[in-house]
């Protein structure tokens, strides 16, 4: 009795076991990104698109793992949705200590990121570096983070004000409410063109500052287990120009869904 009572548990103990191993396993990859960041992402309908997820859309074809690229509201609620699980995966992201301790970044980085200071034309001004910000008004998007070392200096320096998307950081610069704007450079002169200001501002010759973007995984998610093969595969394709195509297919696609439909 005692020995089938041994065996009983036993055999528990391996079924849960067993239970708990295929709970952890990676059967889809949900992932997300910022909705107004073209070409690297930007929201299509329901999904999220660009040469972000072209890029862990190929990485997960390798792995022959299914994934989808989806939208999951604002920059922030894209971030909130990593950080409880509901997104398995980020793409387009920077680093910073508040977000690693959620997100499982993927090295290397996929690209390098340009951010900019933009301002009203006519009233650009002398810019060298982060100190010249001191004193003048500034706004960015909701959610946005530039790095553990400018997040700081802005904080305890500037006077930056926070918008409900990229568009309507701009409306607030036009509108006199702030001095400069700041985001990345590429989706900043998307964002004006597509909201027929472009005319109307300019960037700041001296970059802000150039900041690594990454894939990232969230921490609840059975999917980070991929982190390392995730990151095989995007030094890859990061270095053998796939990647560079990708970005130049998605600038296309983004510039063909702003034209005009007949």
């Amino acid at each position: 009795m005692k020995r089938f009572l041994c065996l009983s548990v036993f055999v528990a103990l391996a079924l849960t076991g067993n239970a708990a191993f295929a709970a952890d396993e990676c059967a889809k990859i949900i992932a997300t990104g910022h909705p107004q960041y073209p070409a690297i992402a930007y929201k299509d309908g329901d999904n999220i698109v660009g040469a972000a997820p072209m890029l862990v859309e190929a990485v997960a074809k390798q792995l022959n793992i299914p994934l989808e690229s989806k939208y999951m509201g604002s920059w922030e609620d894209a971030q909130a949705a990593a950080r409880d699980g509901k997104a398995d995966m980020i793409f387009g992201i920077y680093y910073n200590d508040e977000r690693a301790k959620y997100l499982d970044y993927v090295q290397p980085a996929f690209t390098y990121d340009d951010v900019s200071v933009f301002v009203v034309k006519g009233k650009e001004f002398d810019f060298k570096g982060q100190d010249d910000l001191i004193g003048k008004k500034g706004v960015t998007n909701q959610g946005e983070s530039y790095g553990t070392d400018f997040d700081a200096f802005m904080k305890d320096k500037l006077d930056v004000a926070r918008a409900a998307g990229i568009d309507a950081a701009f409306k607030d610069l036009l509108a006199g409410k702030a001095d400069y704007l700041i985001a990345g450079y590429y989706p900043g002169l998307a964002e004006a063109a597509k909201e027929g200001i472009k005319d109307k501002v300019v960037a700041l010759d001296q970059a802000l500052l150039t900041a690594e973007m990454f894939v990232a995984f969230s921490k609840k998610s059975p999917c980070r287990s991929l982190a390392d093969k995730f990151g095989q595969e995007i030094t890859v394709m990061t270095t053998n120009d796939s990647f560079d195509k990708m970005l130049v297919d998605a600038e296309a696609d983004w510039e063909s869904a702003q034209q005009p439909k007949k």
